[in-house]
């Protein structure tokens, strides 16, 4: 659910700054409150409200996340255009895709830190182990973002922000729950906010000892998992804000090597930083931020022992100056530095500069941005992008988004061990969105997008070649819809559908992506303290990829999932879920197993 928000304690004092002097419309009189409504973080260089942001964006609020052991990949699927792979139980690979673009062109970014791995088999990150837990909002943004993003990012990005504490004082949540397949988990958030700042750490651990990953044995892959992030944010003084973010994943688990063998464990190590500070001088607004991340993966069989490490480190500098005129103009401009290094196969630096314009001429906002690259082996790549929104009435907005992107090889497309190609070309791609929303006043609203992306010189995996350039031009197209409505002040009604048609340049459907997939829910406050939910999904026409064994369930599938929330007292409630209640048979990997039903009960409180 999407809903309305008046606070920004998700923003930096300067980027609120930049945000009100671009929009002087939204300054409110002396004494009044400012809604700014709903506030887009990733979908400009600088945050907007999402009635001004031309691209299509979906929102999960905590509210949405509630903080449980659902995988992160499972939840954001419920959107449209969304849809995720999962090779076993929880701590297994797991993939995101977004309008049939796999996660190779999705951007994943925590408290600001870039988490996709440098050492992967492509730039990405694995929700695998990643679960709602200690999350406080995500930001879903669709459509080709390299003009803002840079490389990864011709899909979209996964913007997620960690619990932060919501009043003045010292606040506390904590969570635990305990459910199917031994699945059992906690997790505290410790805050502090006053007028000048706010600090958090949120810790969270996770026990599972799930079920077979490979469908043709019955030995158990379990899980375990820590995590922890603190965020911090301080004014020095009305122009200057300081701050960072620390990023802590541990994953130890199992996995099945091979049919016939589940000699399968392995480790997952990832640590991250991030520091920033801020200065506002007159109307323009400056952040000079470094970050770090690194990822250590072991992977030990009977047969061999794997291990990949990655680093990456960031300097980047943000500026945002208001212009002023008959348009309310903004410029925002920066530059970047990025450093990725593979321990065992070599490194790339990128060197971008960027700059965004913003306009409001009349009933439009439009976003015009542009990038340059300059990738050390590839040279330099230019990105574009232009996004509008036209408020045809207070009730009606029209969307459109042009961009072009780009997508350098990984490392291990270029130089790994299996299959390495160093004659690889960078992807070029370019996309297209048409959308409108309607809003039925304060009890709902409707979004419909039609989507169309090209990818050239798209690379594949050709066993037992390697990697190669697929000849011709790949094309992802569809169309997705969205909507929610108050049946009345007790039930609500959504809904979502996705049609996806993805091809490659040889006209072969892209492996594990459903045509079509239809989200119907109900949300109903039973009592003043009792609420329940009703969520059906069905997902129809994937086909599976040509390593599937024969005898593979991936195809159509339909979910039922249903939950209940009880208020035991003011600042608790306890709740029960049921996921795959119809107990399904299906899979979204060729020979990996899904959950079969599963319950899980728990309590969440708040101090």
């Amino acid at each position: 659910m999407t809903r309305p928000i008046t606070r920004t304690r998700l923003l930096t004092s300067s980027a609120v700054a930049a945000l009100i002097a671009q929009a002087p419309a939204l300054h409110a009189q002396e004494g009044d409150v400012t809604d700014l409504g709903t506030l887009v973080l990733s979908g400009s260089l600088i945050p907007q409200p999402m009635s001004k942001t031309g691209a299509t964006v979906d929102i999960l609020e905590e509210e949405d996340l509630d903080g449980d052991t659902r995988p992160l990949a499972d939840t954001l699927s419920r959107k449209p255009g969304m849809s995720f792979t999962q090779s076993g139980p929880l701590g297994q690979t797991s993939s995101l895709s977004v309008r049939g673009l796999p996660a190779r062109y999705v951007g994943v970014r925590i408290d600001g830190i870039d988490v996709t791995d440098a050492a992967g088999t492509q730039v990405q990150f694995d929700f695998g182990g990643l679960t709602n837990a200690g999350l406080d909002r995500v930001e879903l943004l669709k459509g080709s973002q390299s003009a803002l993003y840079g490389s990864e990012a011709i899909g979209g990005v996964v913007d997620i922000t960690t619990a932060r504490p919501t009043k003045l004082g010292f606040s506390t949540r904590v969570g635990a729950e305990a459910g199917s397949y031994g699945t059992y988990s906690g997790n505290v958030m410790l805050g502090y906010k006053d007028d000048r700042g706010e600090v958090a750490l949120n810790v969270s651990r996770l026990e599972s000892e799930g079920f077979s990953a490979l469908s043709d044995n019955t030995e158990k892959d379990g899980a375990e998992q820590t995590t922890a992030n603190l965020t911090l944010r301080y004014d020095v003084s009305e122009a200057v804000t300081v701050g960072g973010a620390i990023y802590y994943r541990d994953l130890d688990f199992d996995f099945d090597n091979m049919a016939g063998d589940p000699s399968g464990t392995g480790q997952t190590r990832e640590r991250g930083a991030r520091v920033f500070a801020e200065l506002t001088t007159g109307r323009v607004t400056h952040e000079l931020s470094y970050s770090h991340f690194e990822s250590n993966r072991d992977l030990e069989t009977a047969t061999y022992t794997s291990t990949f490490d990655s680093t990456r480190d960031q300097v980047a500098y943000l500026g945002s100056a208001s212009l002023g005129g008959a348009s309310n103009a903004t410029l925002n401009f920066g530059l970047d530095y990025t450093e990725e290094r593979y321990k065992t196969v070599g490194g790339a630096d990128t060197r971008s500069a960027f700059a965004e314009l913003l306009l409001q001429p009349g009933d439009f906002d439009l976003s015009l941005a542009l990038r340059h690259d300059e990738h050390s082996q590839f040279g330099g790549h230019a990105s574009g992008r232009v996004a509008g929104v036209w408020h045809v009435t207070d009730a009606t907005d029209i969307r459109a988004t042009l961009a072009t992107g780009f997508r350098a090889p990984s490392l291990n497309e270029l130089y790994g061990p299996f299959g390495g190609n160093p004659a690889l070309d960078p992807e070029q791609s370019r996309s297209a969105e048409l959308g409108v929303e309607h809003r039925f006043g304060s009890v709902g609203s409707v979004r419909g997008t039609l989507f169309y992306t090209e990818v050239d010189d798209l690379i594949d995996y050709n066993f037992p070649t390697g990697y190669v350039q697929v000849p011709g031009t790949s094309v992802s197209k569809g169309f997705e819809m969205s909507g929610r409505y108050a049946l009345s002040d007790r039930y609500t009604i959504y809904g979502a559908y996705t049609h996806v048609d993805a091809k490659d340049g040889n006209g072969q459907r892209r492996a594990r992506v459903p045509r079509n997939t239809t989200v119907l829910g109900l949300d109903a406050e039973v009592t003043p303290k009792l609420s329940g939910n009703i969520e059906v999904k069905h997902a129809s026409g994937a086909e599976a990829s040509a390593f599937a064994p024969a005898g593979h369930k991936v195809g159509d599938y339909t979910l039922v999932n249903v939950g209940v929330d009880y208020a035991v007292v003011d600042n608790a409630r306890a709740y029960l879920r049921i996921e795959n209640l119809t107990d399904e048979d299906y899979e979204t990997v060729g020979g990996y197993n899904q959950p079969g039903r599963s319950v899980y009960f728990g309590i969440r409180a708040e101090f």
